[in-house]
């Protein structure tokens, strides 16, 4: 099996590196699936830089902008979250589940919600703040998908899980924020190896405080072994 050791302690740089050798091991899957999530994203983005004038028109494209960032991207935001976890614990990876966030829709749906709120509501108060909110809740999707907890129980987990991890989240956001603009600068097509070794870097810190706190699902043997 897996020497899953090199996880724990959690640490921001042992989950990039513990990222990087999925994303090599899993290349091929994991790049569908952020394909999937960059075509997900794209009618938001092109309403985001539709220059209408405030018209009926307007107004419109705005209602629906809103009604499918809060009721379609997040069950693709969220299943990805699910197929990294599994790519991390060398489960196999089923495409399928791209979408099988619809399994659990409602809690996906709010989760994405409340989190959104408490975010907000602290970036409001001071920016400082809802950094830090963020860096707590940065678990909540992976317990929603994972364990299957309400929008409740995976904020308050979230913040558990999280408590004297933050500054590790916070690190591995911040180097997360310059390998996502130094894939931009890759010609554009390296910011597709960059989102998926982010995406496979924070799913790695995941499992890390889930070992660490021995809750943890048994290790699965190496893909190639399961061949």
């Amino acid at each position: 099996m897996e020497n899953r050791s090199i996880l724990v302690p959690p640490r921001w740089e042992g989950s990039l590196s513990f990222g990087w050798q999925k994303m090599k091991q899993y290349f091929l899957p994991l790049l569908l699936v952020v394909l999937v999530l960059c075509i997900a994203d794209a009618p938001l983005e092109s309403l985001k830089k539709s220059t209408y004038d405030r018209t009926a028109t307007w107004v419109l494209l705005e209602i629906l902008a809103v009604a499918y960032w809060l009721l379609l991207l997040p069950v693709f935001d969220y299943s990805a979250d699910l197929l990294f976890i599994q790519a991390i614990r060398n489960q196999k990876l089923d495409l399928k589940d791209i979408v099988v966030a619809f399994k659990n829709y409602l809690n996906v749906v709010l989760t994405h919600l409340l989190v959104t709120a408490l975010i907000g509501i602290s970036m409001i108060a001071l920016i400082i703040p809802g950094i830090i909110v963020a860096c707590r809740l940065a678990f909540t999707s992976y317990l929603v998908m994972d364990k299957g907890l309400d929008p409740i129980a995976a904020v308050e987990t979230s913040w558990k899980m999280t408590s004297g991890h933050g500054w590790r989240i916070f690190g591995l956001g911040a180097t997360a924020v310059f390998i996502f603009f130094l894939g931009l600068l890759c010609f554009i097509v390296g910011i597709l190896p960059a989102l998926i070794w982010i995406k496979a870097s924070f799913a790695s810190l995941y499992e890390a405080v889930l070992i660490e706190r021995g809750e943890a699902d048994s290790p699965e043997l190496p893909a190639e072994a399961q061949l």
